[in-house]
């Protein structure tokens, strides 16, 4: 049975999510990877141990989040039925709906339909009565956007999330879908989108700067851009790696030359700033003010504490910074 340690909140930083009243942790657990059912259930439990310990109060799910679809929130769930039953106003847990999830027209996008009956199915998986976080996964260019948001007004206003966000918008679609929630009276707090500092997406459509403008937080996903800023590439494949062992989002193709030169002169200038290139990336984003906290993913504990080291250095000369944009 798990023991919560006594000292959890001492060393982690929290940060106000946009103009709301919630703290998120600058260091939050995601579980889109290694909580399906290809995974060790040992493993799954220190790691959310670990987590928990140092501080991440934030664990991010989302209903198709495997393999296969549904399992990472069903074995959650069963973690924290069997060890935090008496911690869960300590935590923040969300999921989304958006991508394909089961068969039929109902199980995909952003219709009233398929919301409210996703979440509902992972409230079951979860065992929770609801859900601090629930997120709109993804742009419906088919569906009005005022029937998406009217569903996050219903769920919401049925008890089943206490905050909404959105997950991979861009600018004008995040201000639109934004003034039709403040017209309902919505708390849409946070945006979920992938940043980091190979993919510069949210520069460069809308999103971060939209964000800033209306008070909205940003967390960031994929802040090791799949593993090829953790450093484990640099010498070869690993047999353990995520290209090796689940090719779904990471492959051998994005191994070019050009990535790799990139990665060993980031390598570079972390080693110059006493840290190592995994590091290096989370401090390049928790430096910026626009984000309320970045994803982690882990496989094992150990990788955990070690991303948590990147808090003790988020400071960056101006020389850094521009060496880093042009690389």
């Amino acid at each position: 049975m798990y023991t919560a340690s006594a000292n959890r909140y001492e060393t982690m930083k929290y940060n106000r999510c946009g103009n709301s009243g919630l703290m998120l942790p600058a260091l939050s657990l995601g579980l889109w990877h290694n909580f399906g059912d290809t995974g060790d259930p040992a493993n799954m439990e220190q790691m959310i141990f670990t987590a928990f310990d140092k501080g991440i109060t934030h664990f991010d799910l989302g209903n198709n989040y495997g393999p296969a679809p549904g399992s990472a929130e069903r074995n959650f769930g069963r973690i924290l039925k069997d060890h935090f039953a008496s911690h869960r106003d300590e935590m923040i847990i969300s999921t989304k709906a958006g991508y394909d999830m089961w068969e039929g027209p109902y199980g995909n996008w952003g219709s009233r339909k398929y919301l409210i009956a996703s979440l509902d199915q992972s409230l079951l998986r979860l065992g929770l009565d609801y859900v601090d976080i629930f997120y709109h996964h993804r742009m419906d260019p088919e569906t009005p956007l005022e029937e998406t948001m009217g569903a996050l007004s219903q769920i919401v206003s049925s008890g089943k999330a206490l905050y909404v966000g959105l997950s991979n918008y861009d600018g004008p679609t995040l201000s639109r879908a934004s003034a039709i929630l403040d017209d309902l009276k919505v708390p849409f707090i946070i945006n979920q989108n992938c940043y980091n500092i190979l993919d510069r997406t949210v520069e460069n459509n809308g999103l971060k700067e939209t964000s800033a403008k209306l008070g909205k937080g940003i967390i960031c996903f994929s802040p090791m851009a799949q593993g090829l800023l953790s450093g484990k590439y640099q010498n070869g494949i690993p047999d353990d790696s995520r290209i090796r062992t689940d090719g779904r989002f990471l492959n051998e193709s994005r191994l070019t030359e050009s990535t790799m030169a990139k990665i060993t002169a980031l390598s570079l200038i972390a080693k110059k700033r006493g840290q190592l290139l995994p590091e290096m990336a989370l401090a390049w984003l928790l430096r910026q003010r626009e984000i309320t906290s970045v994803l982690i993913g882990a496989s094992k504990p150990e990788q955990i504490t070690a991303n948590i080291k990147a808090l003790d250095n988020t400071d960056f000369t101006d020389e850094e910074l521009q060496e880093i944009d042009s690389i």
